[in-house]
C-alpha cells in the first residue's frame, strides 16, 4: 500500500485517529498547532513523545514524563480525545522502533473502532524521515506555524544571556511556547538539572569551536569494549564532560597510529585499571560491530568501534576507576537492563546489540 499525502484544509472528521509523533524538546506553539488541527479533524488525536528512553542531554533536555505534562496541560480542554504515549529510541534496531509505534497506535485505534488512521507532520529536514515509513496510514502534511525550531529555542534556553534575567531572550522563549509549556520551562531553569545542562552547553559549544574554521566538519574514530564477565557487564561513571556522572563504557578517541583493537583495550585499561593480560583478552573477543548513528554524540560526528569481550564464568576481577573514569564496576546483567535512559549516549544500545534486550 503506497504512502497517499493528504494536504487538504477544513475537512471536518475526516479521520478516525490521528497520530504526531516528535520529540518536542521543548514542546512550542508550530507543535501546538498541529495538534490543534488534528482535534478538529478527528475524535482522537494519538501524540507519541519519541526519545523516551535517553539521558537529560542538551539535545534533550526534558524527561518523557516532562514533556507530557507540557503538552496535556497545553490542550486541558482536549480531555479523553488527546492521547499521550511514549516511545523509547531504538538506533539500531529500527523495526523494533516501528513495532513499538505500530503496537501504541493499535492500542488506542482497536477499542476506539478506528479505521481511518492519518499520520500528522512536517517535513522539516532530513530528520522527517520516518513520516514516510507508515504506508498504511494517510500522510496529512501540515505547514510549520510560525516557523518555529526546536533546536533554536535550545539555544536560546542554554545560552549564558538567557540564564539571567534577560527581558529579550524569556520573552523569545514565552512567544514560542504555549502559556503552560512557558510557565514549565520557566520554572525548570531554577532547578540544578538545568544549571549542569547549562554548564555541558557551554562545553559543548567551546569544543565544537576547535573546529569550526575546518573547511570540512571532522568525523572522530572512537572505540568502546563491552566487557562480559559472569553475567555482569563492565561499567565506568564519566568523570568529565560531556555525560559527567552518567554511566558508559570504558572507551575513548582512537589515538594516531594504533589498530581499533589495540585502541579499545588501551582505553578498557586505562579506564578501569583491569589486570587480566592483553593476550587473554584479545582472545575472548566474541565479537566487533560499528556503530554510526549520526546523532549519537553533541561532540560531532562520531563513530566507535565496539568490542565484545565475553568471560562466561570466573570470579570478577578487581576494577578501580582511572583516567577519564570516575569509578567503575561490574554491574549484574538485571541491574544493567534498568539502565535503559540513564546511560551516556547510545551506549545501552551498544551493549543490548551484543548481548540482546529490549
Amino acid at each position: 500500500m503506497s504512502t497517499t499525502r493528504d494536504t487538504s484544509r477544513g475537512a471536518a472528521r475526516d479521520f478516525d485517529l490521528l497520530v504526531f509523533i516528535g520529540r518536542f524538546q521543548p514542546f512550542h506553539r508550530s507543535h501546538a498547532a498541529i495538534i490543534a488541527a488534528a482535534l478538529q479533524r478527528a475524535p482522537r488525536v494519538l501524540v507519541l513523545i519519541g526519545s523516551a528512553n535517553t539521558a537529560r542531554s542538551t539535545r534533550n533536555p526534558f524527561t518523557a514524563r516532562e514533556r507530557e505534562v507540557m503538552i496535556r496541560e497545553s490542550f486541558a480542554e482536549a480531555g479523553e480525545a488527546l492521547e499521550i504515549r511514549a516511545i523509547p529510541d531504538y538506533p539500531y534496531m529500527e523495526d523494533l522502533w516501528l513495532r513499538k509505534i505500530q503496537d501504541a497506535v493499535k492500542a488506542v485505534a482497536e477499542p476506539a473502532g478506528a479505521k481511518r488512521i492519518g499520520l500528522v507532520g512536517h517535513f522539516k529536514d532530513d530528520t522527517s524521515y520516518y513520516l514516510r515509513m507508515f504506508p498504511q496510514w494517510t500522510l496529512v502534511e501540515m505547514p510549520n506555524h510560525e516557523g518555529r525550531s526546536s533546536t533554536e529555542l535550545r539555544d536560546l534556553l542554554f545560552e549564558p544571556s538567557s540564564n539571567g534575567q534577560g527581558n529579550g531572550t524569556r520573552m523569545v522563549l514565552e512567544s514560542a511556547m504555549p502559556q503552560a509549556a512557558a510557565e514549565f520551562v520557566a520554572e525548570f531553569r531554577r532547578l540544578p538539572q538545568f544549571a549542569q545542562l547549562a554548564q555541558e552547553y557551554a562545553f559543548l559549544k567551546n569544543y565544537r569551536q576547535q573546529y569550526a574554521a575546518y573547511p570540512y566538519p571532522p568525523t572522530f574514530v572512537t572505540v568502546d569494549a563491552v566487557v562480559i564477565h559472569s553475567g555482569h557487564v563492565l561499567l565506568v561513571e564519566r568523570k568529565a564532560m560531556p555525560g559527567r556522572g552518567l554511566y558508559a563504557l570504558p572507551g575513548g578517541f582512537l589515538d594516531q597510529g594504533e589498530r581499533l583493537v589495540d585502541g579499545a583495550i588501551r582505553e578498557l585499561k586505562e579506564e578501569t585499571r583491569l589486570k587480566l593480560p592483553v593476550p587473554v583478552l584479545k582472545g575472548s573477543i566474541k565479537d566487533s560491530r560499528v556503530f554510526d548513528d549520526p546523532q549519537r554524540s553533541q561532540r560531532g560526528r562520531t563513530i566507535t568501534h565496539a568490542f565484545h569481550f565475553d568471560f562466561p564464568t570466573g570470579e570478577l576481577p578487581l576494577v578501580k576507576g582511572g583516567d577519564d573514569a570516575a569509578r567503575a564496576r561490574w554491574v549484574p546483567l538485571a541491574e544493567f537492563y534498568a539502565l535503559d535512559g540513564v546511560m551516556f549516549e547510545d551506549h545501552w544500545h551498544i551493549v543490548t546489540a551484543f548481548i540482546g534486550g529490549a
